[in-house]
């Protein structure tokens, strides 16, 4: 929030004084340009399918979490997922996108105070001049009608603040979280997808992220490693083994995210075609070099490869690569794979050995994998595979991975930093945890008065319930 709420405050002033115009595209306006190109059938379906996709990886993040957990929190753990889908789904309409995407061309106005490297303006609030019948007016994707790519957009935002639930589950409220989403979408995702994507200074400084590794798997890693010291360790975390209780839950969630990818990373070309194409092989080769690395690993240094291992390697495989997908060849996307499934795999037994509790290793998945993925793009980014892109450092820029480092560090940063400040804030107004018995007896039943597997709801609770 101490990032968030400035950008929005002066975000507000710039609009009544009539900014949020670079004077490179106000100059251009009053220039004859070439005539755009025609909005396209084929597009507009693939991006419709791939956001489908993406909204999809929700569920499937759903079961991968919640099989993950014990059985007695199952529910709790999904549904953590699934409000994210409600609340986000009613703001992304309401102000996430235009805080994310508009750059408001009105004629006259004038780019004021750098306002529009930060944040987005507020011309498209409740999808005010959001056409579903042409392309947006910045140029963002002009073969698709506007509210096609500002849906793809939406699931991007529903997802990443799932995400960071991993790493507090079993412990955190269920008002605390909701009331995290809220704010953590608007304050941390919206700004940080308008440095990114939304034509903000990170994009301007020439970070690539193709479809959301400082944006989506940074932000939450980190924010999700933040959480996780904030609220503390479960109550029974090293008194007892935590173990999985339904490892087909988590096969199951692995197997919908893979597929949900491709629209993740494939849709994020915002047209069928060839660059769609680069991205839906590298997603195939860099998740299959991932587990396979995660395996072997598993297998040579503790004996036994495991299901959950493997899993885990495809997760962190299709992580590495998100950054890098519109950018880099077949094989470089291999490369990228095998590295961020070892770097993940070390970054799991290096957290059991420092006895943190990020519960499901959502930071050593997402922020480290998101990380590597990120500077590893600044390695093997070609312009022969993508000439809207840069060289990487093996294509003789070395400039290109200072920036992705750069890029890294500031959006870890912002994720950590804001995240902090919303806890803190969201603490002074009610309890970030659960009462310890609530913590032994599980969440399922006390927060959401159901269980997972017909379990019988105590007496008490149910008056208790009544009575609320």
């Amino acid at each position: 929030m101490v990032v968030g709420l400035p950008l929005v405050a002066m975000a507000v002033l710039s609009l009544l004084s009539g900014s949020f115009v670079d004077p490179a595209v106000a100059q251009d306006a009053a220039t004859p340009a070439a005539a755009p190109p025609a909005m396209d059938t084929g597009d507009t379906a693939w991006v419709l399918t791939s956001s489908a996709l993406v909204l999809f990886m929700t569920p499937g993040l759903a079961f991968f979490y919640g099989g993950l957990v014990r059985s007695r929190n199952v529910l709790n753990t999904m549904m953590m997922s699934l409000v994210a889908m409600a609340i986000v789904g009613v703001t992304w309409i309401l102000w996430g996108y235009s805080l994310a995407f508009d750059v408001n061309l009105a004629e006259g106005q004038t780019f004021a105070q750098g306002i529009q490297q930060f944040v987005g303006g507020l011309g498209w609030l409740g999808l005010n001049g959001v056409a579903f019948d042409a392309p947006d007016p910045i140029g963002f994707a002009p073969t698709i009608p506007h509210q096609v790519f500002m849906v793809y957009q939406m699931m991007f935002a529903i997802i990443t603040v799932a995400i960071v639930s991993g790493s507090i589950v079993e412990r955190i409220s269920f008002k605390a979280f909701f009331w995290f989403i809220v704010l953590w979408s608007t304050f941390i995702y919206s700004p940080l997808a308008h440095m990114v994507w939304g034509r903000g200074f990170l994009g301007a400084m020439g970070a690539l992220d193709f479809a959301g590794g400082t944006v989506v798997h940074i932000s939450s890693g980190v924010s999700a490693l933040v959480a996780a010291w904030v609220l503390g360790p479960r109550k029974d975390w090293m008194a007892k083994p935590v173990i999985p209780h339904n490892v087909p839950f988590v096969l199951l969630g692995v197997g919908i995210l893979w597929f949900g990818w491709f629209g993740f990373n494939g849709g994020s070309a915002l047209s069928a075609g060839s660059l769609a194409t680069v991205a839906f092989v590298a997603t195939t080769v860099s998740a299959s070099a991932a587990g396979l690395a995660w395996l072997v690993a598993e297998w040579l240094l503790k004996g036994k490869p495991t299901a959950v291992g493997i899993g885990s390697g495809f997760v962190a495989g299709l992580v590495g690569i998100t950054p890098a997908a519109g950018f880099v060849t077949p094989l470089s996307a291999i490369v990228i794979g095998i590295l961020t499934g070892l770097a993940c795999f070390f970054a799991v037994n290096l957290k059991a050995k420092l006895q943190f509790d990020d519960s499901l290793d959502t930071f050593p998945v997402h922020g480290v994998g998101g990380a590597v993925g990120a500077v590893l793009t600044g390695i093997f980014a070609t312009k022969a595979v993508n000439s809207a892109g840069n060289n990487g450092l093996l294509y003789g820029n070395a400039g290109q991975l200072v920036t992705q480092i750069l890029a890294v560090l500031i959006a870890a940063i912002i994720a950590a930093v804001g995240t902090f400040i919303i806890l803190k804030v969201l603490g002074l107004f009610m309890e970030l945890r659960v009462k310890p018995e609530v913590e032994d007896e599980g969440l399922d039943i006390y927060e959401h008065g159901e269980g997972a597997y017909g379990e019988e709801i105590p007496g008490e609770i149910a008056f208790a319930k009544q009575v609320e």
